[in-house]
């Protein structure tokens, strides 16, 4: 039987929150805290009340340092748990109150190896209500984290107040996920309860031109005319009547609608290159008109794209499997379980993604994909549809990562590498004689009275079935291309 732990024998770290901003606000229990001795941390020294603690730790240094918040919170809270544990004790100073919209405060209690105990204060949301006259509870406001905004504030009407609101490209990405009328307003409520508060009205669209964020800065919304992601229900709702309503719509099938995926796939592929010619000519200027002129192309051959998933996702709801809905979660699930770097679940998890960089990053993918998919062999699931040069590709990647670097010396590889070097043009880039080879090949294929398409995927499939047997423990020797 194992023995229960007393969590009185764990290091503890007491979390007290500064209140919004007045030193008024801070209670009597986070003073006394501040008087005693042994390790002291604050989030931030960016906040109205953090000059009165002293010789505490700040981290504001990782926010410039860290690639991601999900870093920066993960490394507070080794920082903190490590001095707790030396100490047996640590105090950490949050803006606000504990549980309010601090994420590093999750971390801390998620962690098995420590008592927490939390020191309750005066958060920003009640000088919130205080000005606007607002009782959240028979209003029926949702807090939103604005750097979640699109995902949290989908299909909300409103009331709506957001927080988190700290940098410009917060506002823009708010702006920018509602379609807003001329006449949709928004409450900017900065620094309340300091000598430099400001709370004042703005339209929708001129948010983040006339409003200079920092990080005591929130923003209310009382109703949004045009919800977030509507345009995205609106097109489900369209499809759906689309079935219903038009013969042609009513009248096709997942057999059918093959070859328009096909087509819409190409398209985007040809808008995106336009894109990149575009940038490429312009010198990455987005303002240009050329680049906004590919963009507008590609959005909306992204938009026919959608419309394919659309109507698969209809059909099959039809057939009552899944709905488009499944799809995203789908899709969501399956994202968060391959990138265990981003959407780490421990720290062993994190490290593991993290120190061995991008190659084993790739790796982890590969792993999860096949534990998901229930895949015996590298090559399960490789699109047979695909075209012969990416199936080819494809292959190849695949054999690579599962058994190595082909063998090359007294290969064909040598051979074609030796024509390779011959047709090299002085000042060509690598890719111009890559592509003057095929080129040759593909001629020499016409010569003969060969298909090269069917060649190659036939050549690819061969490798493939070849290849098979190698993955096996037993198997010895390098493979070879060809």
């Amino acid at each position: 039987m194992t023995p229960q732990t007393n969590s009185r024998s764990k290091p503890t770290v007491t979390v007290a929150g500064l209140g919004p901003g007045r030193p008024g606000a801070i209670t009597e229990e986070t003073r006394e805290l501040l008087g005693r001795p042994g390790p002291r941390f604050v989030r931030t020294r960016r906040h109205p009340t953090a000059g009165e603690l002293g010789d505490a730790r700040a981290f504001d240094d990782l926010y410039d340092r860290a690639e991601s918040f999900h870093q920066v919170y993960e490394a507070i809270g080794d920082s903190v748990a490590s001095a707790a544990i030396e100490h047996g004790h640590a105090a950490y100073l949050v803006p606000g109150s504990p549980l309010v919209l601090e994420r590093s405060v999750r971390v801390l209690r998620s962690r098995s190896d420590l008592e927490v105990r939390l020191l309750p204060a005066m958060s920003f949301l009640d000088e919130v209500w205080a000005r606007l006259g607002v009782d959240p509870v028979d209003d029926g406001v949702r807090l939103i984290d604005g750097h979640r905004f699109v995902t949290e504030a989908a299909d909300q009407r409103g009331p709506l107040l957001v927080a988190h609101v700290h940098a410009q490209w917060v506002l823009s990405d708010i702006k920018l996920a509602v379609e807003a009328d001329d006449d949709q307003k928004i409450i900017v409520l900065q620094r309340l309860g300091t000598d430099d508060e400001h709370v004042v009205e703005v339209p929708w669209n001129d948010l983040d031109r006339v409003v200079e964020a920092d990080h005591l800065t929130s923003l209310y919304i009382p109703e949004l005319h045009r919800p977030v992601g509507a345009e995205l229900i609106g097109s489900i709702e369209l499809m759906a009547r689309l079935r219903a309503d038009c013969p042609w719509d009513r009248a096709q099938d997942h057999r059918s609608l093959r070859k328009y995926l096909m087509e819409e796939s190409y398209e985007v592929l040809d808008a995106l290159d336009r894109v990149i010619e575009a940038l490429s000519d312009d010198d990455g200027d987005r303002g240009g008109t050329e680049v906004a002129r590919a963009y507008e192309e590609l959005e909306g051959e992204l938009g026919d794209l959608w419309f394919q998933v659309l109507f698969h996702s209809q059909l099959a709801a039809e057939q009552g499997q899944f709905t488009v809905v499944d799809v995203a979660r789908s899709l969501t699930d399956k994202m968060v379980h391959r990138h265990p770097h981003v959407f780490a679940r421990s720290d062993h998890e994190s490290d593991a993604a993290n120190d061995d960089g991008a190659a084993r990053r790739e790796g982890v993918w590969e792993e999860r994909k096949q534990a998901e998919t229930g895949r015996s062999s590298a090559f399960d699931g490789i699109p047979t549809t695909l075209p012969a040069l990416s199936l080819a590709d494809k292959v190849l990647s695949r054999a690579t990562r599962a058994l190595g670097p082909p063998a090359r010396s007294g290969t064909v590889v040598d051979d074609v590498e030796a024509v390779l070097g011959s047709m090299l043009v002085e000042g060509d880039p690598a890719d111009t004689a890559v592509g003057r080879l095929i080129m040759t090949a593909v001629w020499l294929a016409r010569d003969r009275g060969v298909d090269a398409e069917l060649a190659v995927r036939a050549m690819a499939q061969a490798t493939v079935a070849e290849l098979r047997g190698q993955e096996r423990p037993a198997s010895e020797g390098a493979w070879v291309v060809g």
